[in-house]
């Protein structure tokens, strides 16, 4: 039974990056989701990829939900044009409006606040605090070192295959899509069978 996506949650860079790519596939992104009627819930401001995205989708037509913490908003990094605006006082409780949100989850290129969201979401799901699809649009390889090292983890025995295969991925926005749609979340619980020694 495909999984009912009225809203997507993406985290992406407040940088553009340095590669034009970037941009572009975040814009298409935006307006892809636009076009499928899937609102966007993301950072709230005008700048990088963040505004890359809401450009997109707002140029679509598109619903666009912005959650920006009252110390951003006072940068002037804020998006005039959205939606909708929330402001709220921590960063945390921006994550968990961002969640409260959407049915889903795409994170784009970013730094290191890109990194903390995903990986953040991506811990609530395998807690079974949600059951929402996750996944990375590996924008021309972007990932390709992060995905290595969740293999490794695998590998090495800190994280099972079956949480592994949480993470959806794909260079291609429809085929990203469509597996966010098909995802059924694990039903076996995180805990790892330690072997007696």
């Amino acid at each position: 039974m495909a999984n009912q996506i009225h809203h997507i949650t993406v985290f992406c860079g407040s940088s553009l990056g340095t590669q034009e790519i970037f941009k572009n596939k975040a814009r298409e992104l935006g307006k892809k989701l636009a076009s499928e009627n899937i609102g966007v819930v993301y950072g709230g401001a005008k700048v990088g990829l963040m505004g890359a995205i809401a450009d997109g989708a707002l140029a679509e037509g598109g619903k666009v939900i912005g959650v920006l913490p009252n110390f951003l908003k006072s940068k002037e990094i804020a998006h005039e044009k959205l939606t909708e605006l929330i402001l709220v006082d921590t960063m945390h409780e921006r994550k968990t409006k961002m969640n409260d949100l959407c049915d889903g989850v795409i994170s784009l290129p970013g730094g290191f606040g890109t990194m903390e969201e995903f990986f953040e979401m991506l811990t609530w799901g395998q807690l079974g605090l949600h059951q929402k699809p996750i996944g990375i649009l590996n924008i021309n390889g972007f990932y390709d070192e992060l995905i290595d090292l969740l293999d490794s983890m695998v590998e090495k025995g800190f994280l099972k295959n079956i949480n592994r295969q949480m993470v959806l991925v794909s260079e291609n926005i429809e085929d990203l899509l469509t597996k966010m749609k098909e995802y059924e979340a694990p039903t076996i619980g995180k805990w790892i069978n330690k072997e007696t020694v």
